[in-house]
């Protein structure tokens, strides 16, 4: 069945970084786009990123510029490298994969980023 086991998050200061990973398993990972997630407390989810088959790449307006998704086939990880990060970036991070066939997503358990000084 198919897995999502996110790892990477933390506290960090305002300015500081910090870089998610998500490892698949399950599905054949290389020919999935793969996206992150965020819902922080009182909000609904909301996208941050998604990374095509071929490497295209989008990002939510509030991230761009500071965010950056990639992945690595070989290894079926799916990576959020977060830089200049701020209070408002404080979330739970979720990996997600979107199986059309099925019209069904597929979430990790996520990880907690806490933005404070």
């Amino acid at each position: 069945q198919v897995q999502l086991v996110e790892s990477g998050g933390g506290l960090v200061q305002p300015g500081g970084s910090l870089r998610l990973s998500c490892a698949a398993s399950g599905f054949t990972f290389s020919t999935y786009a793969m996206s992150w997630y965020r819902q922080a407390p009182g909000n609904e989810r909301e996208r941050v990123a998604t990374i095509g088959t071929g490497g295209i790449t989008n990002y939510a307006d509030s991230v761009k510029g500071r965010f950056t998704i990639s992945r690595d086939n070989a290894k079926n990880t799916v990576y959020l490298q977060m830089n200049s990060l701020k209070p408002e970036d404080t979330a739970v991070y979720y990996c997600n994969v979107y199986d059309g066939s099925r019209i069904r997503h597929y979430w990790g358990q996520g990880t907690q980023v806490t933005v404070s000084s």
